[in-house]
Order: C-alpha cells, then sequence, then structure tokens
C-alpha cells in the first residue's frame, strides 16, 4: 500500500461467537484511503460477522478497531454512522413505498422552518445534486418499488454518500445485477475510489475481484488466512485458501445427451408486457438454461408455469397432456418443482427447522390414512437428505436460518427431491453462495439430469450458463430472441440476442 494514503480502518484480534458457534477467531483487517479491499471466503468464513461488527450491527466480544489510527467504540449502527462507517447489505435497506430522495435522506429529512412538514423540494434538489455527481440517471421523485434492483443498489449507494461516509461496505453487490449493470457499478466504485473512499467488497464472484480489487482477504471457518495483492495472486490460489482444497472450475462434460421425450411444451405463453408470445419445448434428462438482461422476462415465464403468477394466454402441456395450472398446488401434483431467485422469501420458513423446511412439499405424502403423519418415515428421509446432499448442519432441529446461503440453497433443493418432482426449475441456483457450494450445486444439476430430471435453469452468469446448459434460451423484454444449442452458444452470441429488442438491433 502506497505510503501517502491513509490507514481508515484497523481491526486487531476480533473475536466473535454465537451459541455453539465461534464466528470470528482473531481476525485482522485493515483498509486505506483510495483502496477496494476484497475480503471473501466460503458461506460460514465469517466474513459478513466480521463486516458487520464494524458496521455496528454486531457487538464484537474482544480485540480493537481503529478508525483512522484512534480505537473507536462502535456499539451499534449509529456510532458506526458517526464514524463515517456505512454499509449495503445484500438485502438492501430500503421503503419501497417512499421515493427516491426519501430513502436516501430517511430520517435525515429537509424540513420547513414554519410548519415542519418535510420540504420535498429541497430534499428531491440536493437529492438530485448526489445522483449526478455519481453520473446515475434516477428521477429523485420516483417511487423505489417501481425501480429495477440495480437502480436501488444506486439508490442505497446515494444514502451512504449523502451521510458523508468515507468507508463503504458492499456486501455481494453484484448478485442480483447484470454484466452490464455490474460494470456502471464499477465505474461508480472506481470514482468513490478516487475521491479517497475505502470500500470492503465482499462477493463469491472471482473473475470480479481482478476488474475491482487492489487487495484480498481470505478468511475460513472463523479464521484470517491470509492478504495478498490482487495483481500478484491468481484466482486458483484465492480458491485454494478459501476452501483449503482445489476446486476445478473447469467446463465438465454435459450429462449424456437428453432423449427426444418432450416432458413440457409451452406455446404462445403471453402476460401483459411481461411475456410476449413465449413458446418452448424442455426434454426428459435435459438442462435447459434461460439467459437474458434484468426485466428479460425469465423468471415471469417460470411463476407463470408453475402457477405463481396468472397469464393472460397460451397453453402448457406436461407430459403431452394439457395442463391446467392456477395454483402452485396444481404444478407440484403434476410434478414441476420451482426453486424461487429470493429462497429467504419463497423457499423457506425462516424460522422453522431444518426438516420441516425439506418436508413442506410433501406432507401429504408422508400420511398414514391422511391422518397422522409417519415420524420414522420423514426423519429417515430427511437424514437421507442431508447424507446426501452434504447439508452442513448440526442437527435436522437447526432453524433454517442459521444455516449458510449454499446449505439453505440444498434444503430447498432437497425438499423438492423429496417430493420426487420430474420437472424442475431452478431461478438463479447459485446466487449468493461459495464458490465450493457452487461447484456441488453443480454436480447436483448433472447428476439429477443423469438420472432423468428435466431442468430449467436461470441464470445472470454467463458461464455458468454456458457451462450448465444442453440448450441455451435468451429472452429480452418478454420474448424469445433466440435458442442456442451447446456447441454454438458464446457469451458474446448471447449477449447479441439479449439486447436485440432493447437496442432495435443487435449490438
Amino acid at each position: 500500500m502506497e505510503n501517502s494514503r491513509e490507514e481508515l480502518v484497523r481491526m486487531e484480534e476480533i473475536y466473535k461467537s454465537f451459541p455453539g458457534v465461534q464466528a470470528v477467531k482473531g481476525c485482522p483487517f485493515d483498509l486505506y484511503t483510495g483502496e477496494v479491499h476484497a475480503l471473501v471466503g466460503e458461506n460460514g468464513a465469517g466474513k459478513s460477522t466480521l463486516v458487520k461488527i464494524l458496521a455496528g450491527v454486531y457487538r464484537k466480544d474482544s480485540g480493537k478497531v481503529l478508525i483512522r489510527g484512534k480505537e473507536a467504540s462502535i456499539v451499534d449502527t449509529r456510532s458506526a454512522r458517526n464514524a463515517s462507517i456505512a454499509m449495503i447489505h445484500q438485502e438492501l435497506q430500503l421503503v419501497p413505498h417512499l421515493t427516491v430522495a426519501m430513502n436516501i435522506f430517511i430520517g435525515r429529512e429537509h424540513r420547513k422552518k414554519i410548519n415542519f412538514l418535510v420540504d420535498d423540494k429541497k430534499t428531491n434538489n440536493e437529492a438530485r445534486t448526489i445522483l449526478e455527481r455519481m453520473k446515475v440517471t434516477l428521477d429523485p421523485a420516483a417511487r423505489v418499488m417501481n425501480l429495477s434492483i440495480a437502480e436501488q443498489y444506486m439508490v442505497e449507494i446515494a444514502k451512504a454518500i449523502s451521510q458523508r461516509a468515507s468507508i463503504l461496505i458492499l456486501d455481494e453487490p453484484t448478485a442480483a445485477l447484470t454484466d452490464s449493470e455490474t460494470q456502471t457499478l464499477f465505474t461508480l466504485i472506481r470514482e468513490m475510489k478516487s475521491q479517497g473512499m475505502g470500500i470492503i467488497y465482499i462477493s463469491h464472484r472471482m473473475e470480479e475481484l481482478k476488474q475491482i480489487a487492489d487487495r484480498i482477504t481470505v478468511m475460513r471457518d472463523g479464521n484470517y488466512i491470509g492478504t495478498k495483492d490482487i495483481q500478484s495472486v491468481t484466482v486458483d490460489e484465492i480458491v485454494n485458501m478459501m476452501v483449503g482444497r482445489t476446486i476445478y472450475e473447469a467446463t465438465p462434460e454435459l450429462p449424456e445427451r437428453p432423449n427426444e421425450e418432450i416432458v413440457l411444451e409451452v406455446k404462445n405463453l403471453n402476460r401483459g408486457s411481461k411475456i410476449r408470445d413465449v413458446s418452448f419445448q424442455l426434454r426428459k434428462g435435459e438442462i435447459l438454461g434461460f439467459s437474458g438482461l434484468i426485466g428479460a422476462g425469465r423468471t415471469e415465464v417460470a411463476r407463470a408455469i408453475f402457477g405463481a403468477d396468472p397469464y393472460d394466454s397460451g397453453e402448457i402441456f406436461v407430459n403431452g397432456k394439457k395442463a391446467i395450472i392456477k395454483h402452485p398446488s396444481d404444478a407440484v401434483k403434476l410434478g414441476i418443482g420451482y426453486l424461487s431467485e429470493d429462497r429467504k422469501r419463497y423457499g423457506l420458513t425462516l424460522k422453522r427447522d431444518v426438516e420441516t423446511n425439506m418436508m413442506l412439499a410433501s406432507y401429504d405424502n408422508f400420511s398414514k390414512a391422511r391422518l397422522f403423519v409417519d415420524i420414522n418415515k420423514i426423519n429417515l428421509t430427511v437424514k437421507d437428505k442431508v447424507s446426501e446432499l452434504n447439508i452442513a448442519t448440526p442437527s435436522l432441529k437447526q432453524v433454517i436460518s442459521n444455516l449458510s446461503g449454499g446449505n439453505q440453497q440444498k434444503v430447498v433443493i432437497s425438499k423438492w427431491l423429496i417430493r420426487n418432482s420430474d420437472i424442475l426449475i431452478f431461478d438463479e441456483p447459485t446466487r449468493g453462495i461459495d464458490v465450493g457450494a457452487k461447484s456441488e450445486i453443480y454436480k447436483l444439476l448433472n447428476n439429477l439430469a443423469k438420472q432423468g430430471k428435466s431442468i430449467i435453469m436461470i441464470s445472470s452468469e454467463l458461464p455458468e450458463i454456458l457451462r450448465m446448459s444442453h440448450r441455451v434460451i435468451v429472452m429480452c423484454e418478454g420474448k424469445i430472441t433466440g435458442v442456442l444449442g451447446a456447441g454454438e452458444a458464446t457469451q458474446e452470441g448471447i449477449m447479441q440476442l439479449a439486447t436485440m429488442h432493447r437496442y432495435g438491433a443487435a449490438v
């Protein structure tokens, strides 16, 4: 680190435990002005706990936190803000029905002198000034609920800038962004760096680190493993530090070629402007990738097939027979399972235990005379799935919210495997999970296809789509703009098709 740069943060011998878990074990960390310092590790490594201590979400058990060389008492989020620290969480902390400006200045709104009402004009003008400085085109008066995820993220950053934060923590900032939106964020991060801000950047996406980080610190099992200059370390070395073993990310052979048996056919599906005349077929044993920019309509198609949202017109056929799907329960009875992109909101009951979450879709298959649940059979089935999918949990009665993201995702998958669904829709199956768990999910999907399961996989990660799909369907603005076989699909070709309607022609 250049000597001209000031040390913003130094954390020394930080310890933090939760009941039954030592989350952070004596970790150091430092951050300088004008630096992006990446913090990486598998889910459960302790990285989120470490930064939440800095952000005042958790209190450390022991250790020191120094801000600009002076020991700081950070006991809550307010004391963190007073120390010029802001954190943008993976789950954005915005109020949907309020405007962009109101969210930026929430709790600090400008007031009129006479009646103390919110001065909307002054609040909007100041918000506009911040957004213009960020080179972001957003209407301060727009409701947050009407913004894309990428735009909402920009509002969170504007909020941090309005608080005059000099230390910014970004937790998985690109998890819900497309490649082009990610590059827009990176441009903004570089601008903040040039103004002297220090940024802690948590990500599971190895390919991003070389682009945006200056240094990288690796944690594993709550321990500090090491800090490296990003230019002097390879991705393979980073991954090896993270997991303590080699993960081979090279593209494996796809499962055996799917047979020609069509298990799902969608004809001329429409739903307003979100789904426009969508038709496709899914074959037995096939992994069918769906690619496109955010807002392309991929998730909307999946939700319509599963009965989560109504559609205006079109037909759905399952195993050659016309299907009437008006509710998710109709889809489940037809052997369709859906893993939502938002597993915490739609896939899990966070306050319930592992066993309950695994059984949510299958209790009716484990009842005696439809009166009593077969507890022993359920217990054996769940234990088998925990073992089969290598789910890291201290017990079947562990509350699901205490598991890492990767293990939560495996529980959701188990739910549909226990149901024995033949058609599985995976919406962003590896979002927010670490490289080791991601590799396990890939192997699982391949094995399911080999067993004859048919999979629709929606993903915003082009390498993932190319790695896993027999065929790739590309969507833009609600329409299918192309279908590519595994041999002809490339990142460039997919992006051309994904931008065709948006810009009037392929770019």
